[in-house]
């Protein structure tokens, strides 16, 4: 237990920050796993690309959110970003065919 007032104060203080940063980072996860089961979703026929990708925009907007709040490191936000993007890309890509080989001369 703190002894000194001004350990009281910092005590407290940190409770509230605790509990805004748990909120916070679990609506972070949440929109992660959204995008997450709307990617693997969408093969199945269940959600189309479209609602994929706004759960993509909203999932990059808490990210950067969480990490202006230094709630998740910068590059943490970056690479998350980046494999979420990957992801839903490769949804809409559509499969490549086969090159046709060139003669040899």
């Amino acid at each position: 237990m703190p002894n000194t007032e001004s350990a009281r104060r910092a005590l407290r203080k940190m409770e509230r920050r605790r509990v805004r940063n748990r909120h916070q980072r679990s609506v972070l996860r949440t929109s992660v796993k959204k995008v997450r089961a709307a990617a693997a979703a969408v093969p199945a026929g269940t959600q189309t690309l479209a609602e994929a990708k706004s759960a993509l925009m909203l999932a990059i907007k808490k990210i950067d959110q969480s990490a202006a709040k230094h709630l998740i490191h910068a590059n943490k936000a970056a690479r998350d970003k980046s494999r979420l993007t990957k992801l839903i890309n490769k949804l809409g890509a559509a499969p490549a065919a086969p090159a046709a080989e060139a003669p040899a001369t």
